[in-house]
């Protein structure tokens, strides 16, 4: 019994000393191990500029690690930056391709083009649909061609009985027959006259041509008549349509002298296409007024005088025009047209 408990204690003291030889070896190598590492990372920077540049291309949060390294890792990584061209170009690429959409996003909404603008308008005035048909149309009528003489005279300053003065110097004027004058609804009108020799003018109704002028005929001013023919033709053989030009002014709009708030003539003068009918507004709406042979509507008991006016051509077309004050013999421009037709 005691040489079998002997037998066990013995390998236990010889197994003592052998343990502790193995664990002072590890705790020196460890001890080397650390003074190697210190050595390792006080001397170069090999090993934390490559997680620099790993970070940076996989892209990491590299603008918070960048800040926190020491200047040996901010030197490597400017050195990791330089030595890895292709994570440099794909940030430049990222970079350029962001400001892209901003930069052409702008010019989208300022380059943008402008509506047309508008026709400049009167205060309150306003242009109505431009109906094809001329329905209002009397004796002369669009796309009408009509057989007549043309002859002469002498128009002076080129004023006539549609009374709207002197032209200016403008002395592409004529004066209507009588019976196509049709009690100055023939006033303003512009009318393109053809001779059998091919010459061709356009003249705007300024005057009536008493008898012996025939329906058909046109008596123009000389000045017009000498863009045909000699004026000692006398008489010549034309063809005359009715015309809607392309370049005109605005209406106007002119009081007749001794107009006010209880009478009142209103021309208006301008117009592109042959006018139709005049209203003013009364007190049970839009009112209608005769046309005199002079070529003004007239107000015998002062109804609209100085008030809202809608105007009416042959198409059917109608201006509705506010703001014209009652200022005798005063030509006011309205800002608005009827359409070319």
């Amino acid at each position: 019994m005691k040489a079998t408990k002997h037998a066990v204690q013995r390998p236990w003291h010889r197994r003592g000393p052998a343990r502790g030889v193995p664990l002072a070896l590890l705790v020196v190598g460890v001890l080397v191990c650390l003074g190697v590492a210190l050595l390792v990372g006080g001397g170069g920077g090999g090993a934390r500029p490559a997680v620099v540049a790993a970070t940076a291309a996989g892209g990491a949060t590299s603008g918070a690690s960048v800040p926190a390294a020491t200047p040996a890792a901010s030197a490597s990584a400017s050195t990791s930056a330089s030595a890895s061209p292709s994570v440099a170009s794909s940030a430049s690429a990222s970079a350029s391709v962001t400001p892209s959409p901003a930069r052409s996003a702008s010019p989208k909404s300022t380059a943008a083009p402008a509506s047309p603008a508008a026709p400049p308008a009167a205060a309150g005035g306003s242009v109505g649909a431009a109906p094809a048909a001329a329905t209002l149309a009397g004796r002369i009528k669009p796309g009408v061609t009509n057989q007549g003489v043309a002859t002469a005279y002498d128009a002076a300053d080129g004023n006539g009985s549609c009374l709207f003065g002197p032209t200016g110097g403008d002395m592409m004027v004529a004066a209507m027959n009588y019976t196509d004058y049709e009690s100055s609804k023939a006033c303003g009108a512009y009318v393109s006259i053809h001779a059998a020799s091919g010459a061709a003018i356009t003249v705007r109704i300024v005057n009536d041509c008493p008898a012996p002028c025939a329906p058909g005929q046109i008596d123009l001013s000389q000045q017009a008549f000498a863009k045909l023919a000699d004026l000692s033709v006398g008489r010549l053989a034309i063809t005359w349509t009715l015309l809607s030009p392309d370049s005109v002014g605005p209406v106007s709009i002119r009081y007749k002298t001794g107009s006010s708030q209880w009478w009142c003539g209103i021309q208006v003068i301008g117009h592109r296409n042959p006018l139709a009918e005049l209203e003013v507004r009364g007190a049970g709406g839009w009112q209608q007024l005769p046309r005199a042979d002079f070529d003004y509507f007239l107000s015998t008991d002062g109804t609209g005088c100085g008030g809202e006016l809608r105007i009416t051509d042959i198409y059917g077309q109608q201006l509705t025009v506010d703001g014209i004050t009652v200022q005798p013999d005063v030509v006011q421009p309205t800002g608005v047209q009827f359409a070319k037709h």
